[in-house]
Order: C-alpha cells, then sequence, then structure tokens
C-alpha cells in the first residue's frame, strides 16, 4: 500500500483536514499514514467494512497488548472496564446492562430540560461579541450527563475539567504533561463517582446511576469498578462529541448562509445529519487485526492495527454527490460519525436530540447571529472542534 505523510499537528491540517483526505481518497482506499505509523482506512466503503467486520475490534489481541506503564494506571485501570476498549463476551455483557438503563424513553425525556437549558443560556449572553464555546455549547452536554446521572450541577465544573483532561489523552499532541494531568483527573473522577455510587446503593435516585446499579440480566449485575467506567465514558464521549458537533454545526451554518428554514421541525433532523456528515467531531477510531486477512485487497496480519477516518469516509463522492459542499436538504444516508457494528456509538440517540433542540432554540433567539471573528480549530486530533467560536447576536 502507498505511504502517505502528513502531521497531524500542522496548523494547516488543523485547520482543514479534508484536503488531506481528499487526496488520500484520490489514490486509494487505504493508505500507510508515516506520522501515526499505521494503516489507514479512508473511503467509505473500507471504513464500514472495518467497522463491520468481527475479525477486527477495540481490544488488543493478548500477545499484542501494549504494556502499561505503571505512572499511566490510574487511567488505563478505567479503560480495562470500558465498553468502548473491549470485545465480547465482556463487551456484550456490558452494554446489555447499560443499554437496560440508558433507555430511548429515558433519553428522549430530557428534551424539555435542554430546551430550558438552551433558553436559560442564551439569556446570559452578553451583549457584545462572546466565544459561543463557554457560553453555550460546552454547558449544554456536561449539565445535560449531570443531571442524567444525578450528579449535582455545581458538580459541572469538575466533571468538565476531569473530562477534558482525560479526552485529551486521545490527541496526537499527547505530552507527559497531558498524561499525568489525564491520571490525576481520571484518579479524583473514580473517587467522586465511587462515594457517589455508594450513595446511591443505600438511597436510590430517580437517575441513571441508580438504574444502572439495578440493571440486572439473568442475575449478573455491573460492578462498581464498571459502573464508575461506564459512567466517566458517558460523560467524556458524549460531552466532548456533542461540544464540538454544537460549535462546528454552528460554524457550518453561519458561514454558509444556511436558509433558518433548514432549523424547522420538518428539516432539523436532516440538517443534524448533514453537520455530522461534513464536519463531525471525531476523525479517527482505531481496530485491532484478530486473523491474516485482506481488506479491498490490503493484506493485514494478526496484531496489526488499522485506522478508521471515519471524516474522510463522510465526505467520499461515491456515496454524497459533490460531497465537499453542506447541503442540509440532501437526502439523509448513514454517515459513519457515530461508527457502526458492535461499537454503535451508544450516546448517538442524546447527541442528535441536543442538536435537533439546541440549535433551533438559538437561531430562533438570536436571529441576528454573525461570526464575529475568524473561527479556529483547535490542535485535538483526532478530534475536530474549534478552539473559539466569537459570534456577535
Amino acid at each position: 500500500m502507498q505511504s502517505l505523510s502528513q502531521s497531524p499537528t500542522d496548523p494547516e491540517f488543523v485547520q482543514n483536514p479534508y484536503r488531506f483526505y481528499a487526496e488520500a481518497r484520490a489514490r486509494g482506499p487505504i493508505h500507510y499514514w508515516t506520522d501515526y505509523g499505521v494503516a489507514c482506512a479512508f473511503s467509505h466503503a473500507a471504513v464500514s467494512h472495518c467497522l463491520k467486520d468481527r475479525r477486527m475490534g477495540r481490544e488488543a489481541p493478548p500477545e499484542f497488548a501494549p504494556a502499561i506503564p505503571e505512572h499511566l494506571r490510574p487511567f488505563y485501570d478505567i479503560e480495562a472496564h470500558s465498553m468502548l476498549e473491549l470485545e465480547p463476551p465482556r463487551h456484550s455483557r456490558l452494554r446489555r446492562l447499560v443499554v437496560s438503563a440508558f433507555t430511548s424513553a429515558r433519553i428522549n425525556a430530557l428534551a424539555p430540560d435542554i430546551a430550558g437549558l438552551s433558553h436559560g443560556l442564551i439569556d446570559a449572553f452578553p451583549d457584545q461579541p462572546f466565544d459561543l464555546l463557554p457560553q453555550f455549547a460546552s454547558r449544554i452536554p456536561v449539565i445535560v450527563i449531570a443531571r442524567l446521572l444525578g450528579v449535582p450541577a455545581e458538580m459541572a465544573d469538575d466533571l468538565l475539567r476531569w473530562s477534558n483532561a482525560m479526552v485529551a489523552m486521545y490527541q496526537a499532541r499527547r505530552t507527559p504533561e497531558i498524561e499525568a494531568a489525564a491520571c490525576a483527573a481520571a484518579s479524583d473522577f473514580a473517587a467522586f463517582l465511587r462515594r457517589y455510587v455508594d450513595e446511591r446503593r443505600s438511597r436510590p435516585a430517580d437517575d441513571l446511576i441508580t438504574h444502572l446499579i439495578a440493571a440486572e440480566q439473568d442475575g449478573d449485575r455491573l460492578s462498581t469498578d464498571e459502573l464508575i467506567s461506564t459512567c466517566i465514558l458517558l460523560l467524556n464521549a458524549g460531552h466532548e462529541a456533542t461540544v464540538q458537533a454544537i460549535g462546528n454545526g454552528v460554524k457550518t451554518l453561519l458561514e454558509t448562509g444556511t436558509d433558518r428554514r433548514a432549523l424547522a421541525p420538518g428539516a432539523i433532523v436532516g440538517t443534524v445529519e448533514e453537520i455530522l456528515r461534513y464536519d463531525p467531531p471525531l476523525h479517527m477510531f482505531t481496530r485491532w487485526v484478530y486473523e491474516d486477512l485482506e481488506v479491498m485487497g490490503r493484506p493485514f496480519k494478526r496484531g496489526d492495527r488499522i485506522a478508521l477516518l471515519l471524516a474522510s469516509a463522510n465526505r467520499d463522492a461515491g456515496i454524497w454527490e459533490d460531497a465537499e459542499r453542506f447541503d442540509p436538504s440532501r437526502p439523509v444516508k448513514t454517515n459513519a460519525s457515530f461508527g457502526a457494528g458492535l461499537h454503535f456509538c451508544i450516546g448517538a440517540p442524546l447527541a442528535r436530540l441536543e442538536l435537533q433542540v439546541a440549535l433551533p432554540i438559538l437561531f430562533e433567539r438570536c436571529p441576528k447571529l454573525r461570526i464575529a471573528d475568524a473561527p479556529h480549530y483547535a490542535n485535538l486530533y483526532h478530534f475536530h472542534g474549534l478552539e473559539r467560536l466569537q459570534v456577535g447576536h
């Protein structure tokens, strides 16, 4: 396979990775990305195949599992119980128990809370230009998750700080300082949740932690460590993705001058799907190979890794006509932003709901919303989100 070179921290790439993706797809579906030292799937067909092929997965084959340095153990002790990093049968057991508590009815019931929260945040907007991310985009998902878990709202800032520190471990700019901060955050987050889970065991409430404690199948229940990892996963994955999706979405809607009718009740679902396709928050998701195989004619051996470029798959012109153009009226097709197969994002319905509720309220309440300064993407790869979004209204 061909080798491609592109620093994921290069400022030009950070601001627009889609040029690199387009050049890669033009050369073929799979290439070796030298800066990561891993084969990468760029085309929609290759990414979709790898997401669904059970001969690949998130959990390393035992003989290839990387050694965990002692100083990173607080972080990876939590990862060890995260269903995002596991395969059947452990993954199947965890997902069944979590889904029984994290139901669609429970998620849909949050719509009035999301609407009320959106209105309250907009009420507090300053008159002068301001950064929409801390004032709106980052507040909605962290407060919604806090309320869903049953964690006091005043803990939102701590949850946000812990989440940001832990998620930084997945970024290309990872340093020893980032690792130390992530481990400290993991320890603090786990200690807080352990106390909270213990409290909910003795004093149940109508919240997700209580329902996760009560979740049972064939006499099996989540352990405390599994509960803690699940709550951290729901916050970290849900918060990080939704903040960036809101920011990227508002930027796109304003830059393209999208007609406000795209946010009407009959159109908002399609508009949100196009936002997620066009400029998604997660760009890369990796897989381990479990047996010798071929993908799109490229050979892989057990123990190899392959990175799936979700955002590149979403711009594949073989699937979407004029794929580089933002078009909320295009027919909805399944995109790769939430993955597929066994590891399809369990929080996808909540993320979609937050976008579908919050965006129409924002543009209805702020009909003159405008970009006040050039938007700037943060050096977060393999996430993709704005560092700031200065707006006026």
